[in-house]
C-alpha cells in the first residue's frame, strides 16, 4: 500500500462549460480520492485530490486528457499548505470561486 498523498492543481485550457468538474467528480470517486473540484473565473478548473498516492497520481494523468470536448493546456501544481479538506465527505464540486 502507498502513502497518502495531497495535489492541489489548476487546469488550464478549454476546461469549463464542457462537463469537467462532473467529469472530474466522477473519475475521484472511481479512484476512491477525496477531494473537491470548483471553477475559477479566470476560466481555469481548480481541484485538490487527496488519497493513495498510487491513485493521485492516475488521476492527475486523467487531467491531463479531461473529458470529451475539453482541451487541456496545462495541469498546474499548487503549493499550498491548507488544502481546504477540513468537513470535506468524498470527492465534491464547490462553487466557483
Amino acid at each position: 500500500m502507498t502513502a497518502n498523498r495531497i495535489a492541489h492543481v489548476l487546469i488550464h485550457g478549454r476546461v469549463q462549460g464542457v462537463g469537467f468538474r462532473a467529469w472530474t467528480q466522477h473519475q475521484a470517486q472511481l479512484h476512491g480520492l477525496k477531494g473537491w473540484v470548483r471553477n475559477r473565473h479566470d476560466g481555469s478548473v481548480e481541484a485538490v485530490f487527496s488519497g493513495p498516492g498510487e491513485m493521485v497520481e492516475v488521476m492527475l494523468k486523467a487531467c491531463h486528457k479531461g473529458p470529451a470536448g475539453s482541451l487541456v493546456q496545462l495541469v498546474e501544481p499548487v503549493d499550498s499548505v491548507d488544502h481546504e479538506l477540513d468537513g470535506t465527505k468524498g470527492f465534491e464540486v464547490r462553487r466557483s470561486a
